[in-house]
């Protein structure tokens, strides 16, 4: 099933070494932040297509440096004047319609990609051109005050300030923190603000599943809150074929119930193997195979209520977790908490 999953991340795979959403239409683009949950599909392998793929999204910010550096000083205001999160897939040119582009999780989760794949010895900076790239990416990051921006989150839906975006980007800032110059006090600011937010995910939303970014891939949490937050996501949004994102979500909504998101269910997979809990995420990886249209193929979300899955599908992103789960299954128990815990990182300067 691993095998044919590969398969179908290869089928999304662009020619330019960066991955589409989902071969759907509408979903054509690349997304910043789904480029890099699907690069983790390739981080431990002996190829190159992890370090290829970051090169290739550095590329994108090599091509719009000119606004990176802009904003690397001035704070954008508008969404349109933020770095956006969804690019042209053959140009790679900004999408200009009007979207949701305010989306600081993109950016933090492009620095911890990075910083992971320095950490692991693997030459994901090709030269001081890109280090310069990440240096403004680090300042942008401080100019907008990360911690305090209304922004609209992984969803890509109203601005505020969401748990989950703030987490992204202080995970990403520490994992560079090694490499490249990195201000303490940035760091310090995010965590502070993010467990003065927690449990909650956003004002709007008390629990929602983009938190479980928190506990996996960015192992941000104290143990405690980590298993608080993933039983919370557990026992209020967990369905039959997947997760809802959060209560009341009108997204491919049908007869009054939310849509039931497929990656959800490898995502707490992963989460409980992070955790230790290796007899949990391996029910959870059955239960995705269950939830497979095909082998290897998993839809973005079922309508809710039904075993229909909506035209996003296979979803870049979610075949890429169950490849994770999958090969986290194979490492022997010692391992399974994964890579680079950072559960006391608040306690660090």
């Amino acid at each position: 099933m691993c095998r044919a999953a590969h398969r179908v991340l290869d089928s999304m795979r662009l020619p330019n070494g960066l991955y589409i959403a989902s071969p759907a239409e509408e979903y054509r683009y690349v997304w910043i932040r789904d480029v890099c949950y699907t690069a983790l599909a390739y981080l431990d392998d002996d190829g190159h297509r992890f370090d290829e793929t970051c090169h290739r999204l550095l590329d994108i910010f090599h091509r719009h440096r000119w606004k990176l550096d802009h904003h690397a000083v001035h704070r954008p205001n508008a969404v349109f004047e933020y770095l956006h999160p969804r690019y042209d897939a053959t140009t790679l040119d900004e999408i200009h319609e009007p979207w949701g582009n305010a989306q600081n999780d993109a950016i933090g989760a492009l620095l911890y990609l990075l910083g992971l794949g320095l950490s692991r010895g693997r030459p994901v900076l090709r030269n001081d051109e890109d280090r310069a790239v990440v240096r403004q990416l680090v300042r942008y990051l401080g100019t907008l005050t990360y911690w305090q921006d209304a922004d609209n989150g992984m969803w890509e839906e109203n601005r505020e300030i969401h748990a989950s975006s703030i987490g992204a980007c202080a995970a990403g800032l520490l994992a560079l923190r090694k490499h490249v110059d990195v201000p303490w006090e940035i760091i310090q600011a995010g965590l502070a603000e993010l467990h003065r937010l927690l449990p909650r995910e956003s004002p709007s939303k008390p629990c929602d599943l983009a938190q479980l970014s928190l506990v996996y891939p960015y192992r941000l949490l104290p143990r405690d809150l980590a298993r608080h937050v993933v039983e919370e996501v557990e026992r209020t949004l967990l369905r039959e074929r997947g997760v809802i994102r959060y209560l009341g979500d009108r997204y491919y909504r049908h007869r009054d119930r939310e849509a039931e998101w497929c990656l959800g269910l490898p995502w707490l997979g992963l989460c409980w193997d992070t955790l230790g809990e290796r007899d949990r995420a391996l029910s959870y990886l059955r239960w995705t195979e269950w939830v497979m249209v095909a082998p290897g193929v998993l839809p973005e979300l079922y309508y809710g209520g039904t075993d229909r899955p909506n035209p996003h599908t296979p979803l870049a992103w979610a075949v890429s977790l169950y490849v994770q789960l999958a090969r986290a299954m194979t490492r022997s128990p010692s391992s399974s908490a994964g890579d680079d815990p950072v559960w006391d990182t608040a306690k660090t300067g």
